[in-house]
């Protein structure tokens, strides 16, 4: 398990240094920094794939959250706009920690609030949930903000006349589909409230684009606003797709995905250290239709010939996975 504590949490220079990947075996995959502020172009909730391994999508940017406490608010988001950070949420934010997800805890006027994130194997979907403690005979909401990019993941998106807002709801789900020939979003919630009355919210800048020389700065459109009162009850969900659930299904979601990394062991005699190393090893096998195939590199690269000769014995032979090893010769 790895722990950051408000000492590098709370250090803004040393907290945009830190990043966090969650991958789906098919291309996609969510990733940011450990306080949630962007700082690529190639960083969002859900970056969906949409021609599995790769036609990679920047569908759902992230969700910024309000806690509100006794009619208090406490932003919990961080963003770099030109010349100011705001909100600074990272100052609330206590720990970061996969355990064996991403794992945010922020500490708000006595109120605590875990934040974790894991992507569905397989497909194009990010779970998101929420427990909170300390709200006992309090007044407690949260506020979620979506902020959608829907744009080519090397790409970034402004403000436009094209871009269609139109939210539709049913039974707990919003669906929109900006644009016709990018993927449809599904975001299922537990929430009491939802409000989808949107906007753009303007100039994000990518620190990480910036040194790199490159174009930084990103509009992003604010689809919807979700609002769940914690006050009798200690948990919610937010599950972004690009199929269809429902926020129920979050607890399944989450055994299976734990399952199916514990089915993964270590190599004998190798310990914590080789089992967090085969974890890491499977982010970079993914399906190509019926074969597997090794991504040469996050957050940009695709599938390359080359990388995966170099890769794999490490990825498939010497994690005992030999079957492994003779699909990718077959691709």
């Amino acid at each position: 398990m790895i722990v950051f504590t408000d000492t590098i949490c709370g250090s803004l220079a040393g907290a945009m240094s830190r990043e966090w990947l969650e991958t789906n075996g098919i291309g996609g995959f969510a990733s940011s920094t450990i306080i949630g502020m962007n700082t690529r172009r190639y960083h969002g909730l859900l970056v969906a794939a949409n021609v599995p391994p790769v036609g990679r999508v920047v569908v759902l940017s992230k969700l910024e959250e309000t806690l509100v406490v006794d009619g208090r608010r406490h932003e919990l988001g961080t963003n770099q706009f030109p010349g100011a950070i705001h909100p600074q949420g990272y100052l609330l934010l206590k720990e970061f920690r996969l355990d064996p997800f991403p794992v945010f805890t922020f500490s708000a006027d006595g109120v605590t609030l875990r934040k974790s994130v894991f992507m569905v194997y397989g497909e194009n979907t990010a779970v998101v949930t929420y427990e909170i403690e300390g709200a006992a005979g309090r007044e407690v909401a949260l506020e979620t903000r979506a902020l959608a990019a829907f744009r080519d993941y090397h790409g970034l998106t402004h403000e436009n006349a094209s871009f269609d807002a139109a939210v539709r709801q049913s039974g707990g789900v919003a669906r929109l589909q900006p644009y016709p020939e990018l993927p449809i979003l599904y975001l299922a919630h537990d929430a009491n409230q939802l409000d989808s009355k949107g906007c753009w919210y303007k100039n994000f800048e990518y620190e990480a684009e910036r040194e790199r020389g490159l174009d930084f700065q990103e509009d992003l459109y604010h689809v919807l606003t979700l609002t769940f009162d914690l006050s009798r009850r200690s948990s919610a969900v937010v599950i972004a797709s690009t199929l269809e659930h429902t926020a129920s299904e979050a607890a399944d979601l989450r055994r299976l995905e734990l399952e199916r990394r514990a089915k993964t062991p270590a190599p004998a005699g190798g310990g914590e250290l080789a089992q967090a190393l085969r974890g890491a090893a499977d982010r970079f096998l993914v399906r190509r239709d019926a074969f597997q195939t090794v991504i040469a590199g996050y957050h940009w690269f695709g599938d390359w010939g080359r990388d995966t000769m170099i890769s794999l014995p490490g990825l498939a032979l010497y994690t005992g996975r030999p079957e492994v090893a003779r699909q990718l010769l077959l691709v």
